[in-house]
């Protein structure tokens, strides 16, 4: 990955730095010779390979959670962590649930943070705060009236509405990144279990899918966060994450595929006989994300900030298949 070294020194907090994104982005800036602070759970401390990383233990993240040490000598905070959508886990779906963690866990972080001096709050959102699915060839915008649907959509709405009044009321400034699927070395759920069918060598049915998707590889998705630290631009923006390519089910195995040196074994079975199979063994979320379109439009992401994903699907997705193998 070639990111440009940001212009200023800074001192910045992430949040949840332990995780898929965190990792990454904590290697990233302390490669640009930026001071990191790590913040995440006390049980995960030990859990971060970083020299010259500060980490602080934080417990509970909800309203309540005292962030004074963390924040201590900190002008940007980069929030990742959430409770996110967990499949069959009831509790994880609760909205009650996760407006605790993720609405007013991310409220109380930005007032202290703002009451602390913190000059800029990056919010790492979801694409799910527009919607859950576009027609084709009509993507989302980071101006479209968001109409999330589901509970974690609906909590990272509010949260980014809560955010924004905060930087209204106290000056912080305040930026919403919104991505969709992120994949890169170390992605877990569906994308694993797909790379993983596909080194089997297992015939899917998925090769009639004329859909498109917007993915952003991890390590673009980085870069994106790194630009938005320190660009004036950037101020109280919303923008959305993408690769600039997007592609159909169908593409991204084959795409897949090559990249794990595999040939790929895509039956052509219409999509309406697989939403129907979908429906009667209640998988139809899992049959939308494979056979519906959702795109996502980064004009204003690279017209403003002047950004281009610095790195190709192929050269990702080769990134993301290398790692599957070597751990596999």
């Amino acid at each position: 990955m070639q990111i440009n070294i940001s212009r200023y020194s800074h001192s910045v907090l992430i949040t949840g730095a332990n995780g898929f994104v965190g990792k990454p982005l904590c290697a990233e800036l302390l490669r640009q010779g930026q001071s990191v602070r790590a913040a995440m759970r006390l049980a995960r401390v030990e859990s971060l390979p970083l020299e010259n990383i500060e980490t602080v233990p934080i417990g509970v993240l909800d309203g309540e959670t005292d962030w004074t040490q963390a924040l201590q000598g900190i002008n940007v905070v980069v929030h990742l962590a959430a409770r996110v959508h967990v499949m069959k886990d009831k509790t994880a779906d609760s909205l009650d649930e996760l407006r605790r963690v993720n609405v007013d866990g991310a409220w109380n972080l930005a007032l202290q943070a703002a009451e602390a001096g913190v000059q800029r709050f990056i919010f790492i959102s979801s694409i799910k705060v527009n919607g859950e699915g576009t027609l084709l060839g009509r993507p989302y915008t980071a101006e479209d009236q968001p109409a999330p649907v589901d509970p974690y959509g609906i909590s990272k709405f509010e949260a980014e509405d809560a955010l924004r009044q905060l930087a209204y009321d106290t000056g912080m400034e305040v930026v919403i990144i919104r991505p969709p699927l992120v994949y890169g070395p170390g992605v877990k759920a569906n994308f694993h279990s797909i790379m993983y069918w596909l080194e089997k060598g297992v015939p899917l049915p998925l090769g009639a899918i004329h859909n498109k998707r917007s993915f952003v590889a991890l390590d673009n998705l980085v870069d994106l966060i790194v630009t938005c630290i320190d660009h004036p631009a950037a101020a109280n923006q919303i923008f959305l994450a993408s690769d600039g390519k997007d592609m159909s089910t169908t593409e991204l195995l084959l795409r897949l595929g090559e990249a794990l040196n595999k040939p790929v074994k895509l039956l052509p079975v219409p999509i309406w006989v697989l939403k129907t199979g979908a429906m009667l063994l209640g998988k139809q979320d899992m049959a939308r994300r494979l056979c519906n379109s959702l795109q996502v439009d980064i004009s204003k992401t690279c017209d403003l900030l002047g950004w281009q994903p610095p790195v190709s699907v192929d050269d990702a997705l080769k990134k993301t298949a290398a790692d599957f193998l070597q751990k596999s």
